[in-house]
């Protein structure tokens, strides 16, 4: 049988449909409970046949041309973009379904008040009815895919069992995939359990569309048993479950009960002029500057940056005392619009093959483009819908959330060790909102618990930035609102207990960082960008000893004088503003953390409320010394 035809053929029980290309596992006594999962996972969504994924280039090379032949895909010009292509998906599923996204643990306090708590015996009978036949038509793919390096010591693997192609080619380009897995599974190695479909089962003789999916939509995790159930999207998170599902949500309960901590943060190595690096992971939400920390080119001369990872990362303990950080995905899966030349050229250069875009517009040359790509836009476009576009059209050409995925390998400043299986000592933590108000530019906090409590405060603001007031916070504590598993309340104690395990004086030091403060005209005071390296520069100084810093009652920032600004130019108004600590604003800033607690019920730790607490007392200090 040709390769390609191993996607359409259509034989035989359920549970027995296998092809010579993708034949499942021989049967040992290890894989036993894999093949009664995937065994009665047929039995409940009725797929036409069953495909085992080897993650063998011949097998994706096959299935990329079965996506293109069915119209899921469109193979993009080879000569700008080769290996690359274009998917569109349904208008309706554009992005993560947070609203659809549930936590059904046992104890809906174990879910917390940031999260949507399902009741786990009612979600299992509603995801068996809905997953009831939901495969019929359609292939079955089982995915072996590990989280780090297979086999490394901060790695772990699970099993995605999906009727979407499009999910098996993204799967195979964010994770390792392939008979290594299976294997560890054999071997008795513990792994997660995740099913996915469209919700789109075929009739026979029914034309298939180019992206199923379900108006009725459903992404359920099961933390007790570490299991996640998605219905209804092809999109993104909702059908990689590896990512947000498993790297984070699953991972963090994981991480809790064996003691270490599954993090919405990058992973970069900062290397100066003499040769000395420095390891840094940092948390930031979405529209805050993440993946351009991650591939920083620096505008000091000397100083470079390389790229660990851009979006997760996960810290373990280690005998030596210190924390220790690996990025357990093997892709990117960027935004594409705000990614151009003038903001991420690394990212752009990474792009340039082997990559599948999805809802960026398509250029008649057969190349894509997208806003932030170029400064002007091409004068005839297709839209992200298949729909004619010019720049005299008032909608975008490109979904606001249209995405790129593509190795982290093909990345120019890739660390060569960036898949090491053991990872990489961090030196420090960065946290950090998009504030226009109140947050300095850097400050560093006096201790791992006083760390814990700024990050447990990140936040963004919505309105009144420009009036130079603090306006209504959009809270998102170290970044994980939407991603932790469990109960924040106890994220945050589980962090304290982390560093308890860490030696005092090789604990990762934590700092807040805030790119985006603007003056009473609105405008930005700092440059950003390549030049936020500058702040990384101070923050390498003060881990080697070799500069103070001012102690505020926030934490400590930088003498204005002891910062590198050769080359950039800052007006010294605008300097002292960007450092300006208020005591009146954060008193206001006091206020709105307490409320913010006091949506736990009382479950926040001690020590944060101690934090708090002095806080104020900082505060009133200075109030009473400038008064």
């Amino acid at each position: 049988m040709a390769l390609a035809e191993t996607f359409r053929s259509r034989t035989g029980p359920a549970h027995r449909r296998v092809t010579e290309f993708g034949q499942a596992p021989a049967p040992e006594p290890g894989l036993s409970d894999l093949h009664a999962w995937v065994d009665a996972i047929a039995t409940l969504t009725q797929p036409d046949r069953i495909h085992w994924v080897d993650g063998s280039a011949a097998e994706n090379d096959a299935l990329l041309r079965q996506m293109v032949d069915d119209g899921t895909l469109i193979k993009l010009n080879p000569e700008w973009r080769p290996g690359s292509y274009l998917a569109r998906s349904h208008p309706g599923d554009v992005a993560r379904t947070e609203g659809r996204t549930f936590i059904a643990s046992e104890r809906q306090e174990d879910a917390g008040p940031t999260n949507n708590w399902a009741d786990p015996a009612e979600m299992r009978d509603t995801m068996t009815e809905i997953f009831a036949g939901s495969m019929r038509g359609r292939t079955m793919y089982v995915v072996p895919f590990s989280m780090g390096a297979v086999g490394g010591p901060l790695s772990h693997i699970g099993v995605q069992i999906t009727d979407s192609p499009y999910a098996v080619a993204s799967i195979g380009i964010m994770t390792r995939v392939g008979a290594d897995v299976t294997r560890k599974i054999a071997e008795g190695e513990p792994w997660v359990k995740t099913v996915h479909s469209v919700g789109a089962p075929l009739e026979p003789g029914q034309e298939d569309v180019a992206w199923p999916c379900n108006d009725e939509k459903y992404i359920v995790h099961f933390p007790d048993t570490l299991e996640v159930w998605s219905y209804g999207s092809g999109y993104g998170g909702n059908a990689i479950l590896a990512k947000k599902c498993f790297a984070l949500r699953i991972a963090s309960v994981i991480g809790r009960d064996e003691g270490w901590l599954a993090e919405h943060m990058l992973l970069i190595r900062v290397i100066d002029p003499e040769g000395n690096r420095y390891h840094i992971a940092a948390a930031f939400p979405s529209a805050c500057g993440k993946t351009n920390l991650a591939m920083l080119r620096p505008t000091i001369p000397g100083w470079r940056v390389e790229t660990l990872g851009d979006d997760i990362a996960w810290l373990r303990p280690g005998e030596d005392g210190r924390l220790w950080a690996i990025n357990p995905e093997a892709g990117f899966f960027g935004v594409a619009p705000g990614t151009g030349e003038s903001t991420n050229v690394t990212a752009v250069e990474t792009l340039w093959g082997n990559t599948i875009f999805t809802n960026v517009a398509l250029r008649p040359d057969g190349d894509v483009w997208w806003e932030g790509l170029t400064d002007d836009a091409p004068a005839h476009l297709t839209d992200w819908q298949g729909n004619p576009w010019t720049p005299d059209m008032d909608r975008p050409a490109a979904h606001p959330n249209s995405r790129f995925t593509v190795s982290a390998g093909q990345c120019p400043q890739i660390a060569p060790d960036w898949d090491a299986p053991e990872g990489v000592p961090l030196d420090a933590i960065l946290f950090g909102g998009r504030r226009a108000t109140n947050v300095p530019l850097v400050v560093e906090a006096t201790d791992w618990t006083h760390g814990v409590f700024m990050g447990s405060n990140i936040s963004s603001e919505r309105t009144a930035a420009a009036e130079g007031t603090v306006g209504e916070l959009r809270r998102d504590p170290f970044a994980m609102l939407p991603f932790c598993g469990y109960n924040m309340a106890d994220y945050f104690g589980h962090w304290l207990s982390v560093g308890q395990k860490l030696r005092f004086d090789r604990a990762p030091r934590i700092f807040q960082v805030n790119w985006f403060r603007r003056g009473d005209d609105g405008r930005f005071l700092w440059p950003g960008f390549g030049d936020n390296v500058r702040v990384i520069e101070w923050i390498a100084r003060r881990l080697r000893g070799t500069v103070g810093a001012v102690d505020t009652p926030i934490g400590r920032v930088p003498e204005i004088s002891e910062l590198n600004l050769d080359g950039v130019d800052v007006a010294q108004d605008d300097l002292e503003e960007i450092f300006a600590v208020d005591p009146e604003t954060w008193k206001v800033e006091a206020d709105l953390t307490e409320q913010f607690y006091a949506t736990f019920d009382g479950r926040v730790p001690a020590p944060l409320q101690a934090e708090l607490a002095a806080l104020r007392y900082r505060l009133a200090e200075a109030a009473r010394s400038s008064s």
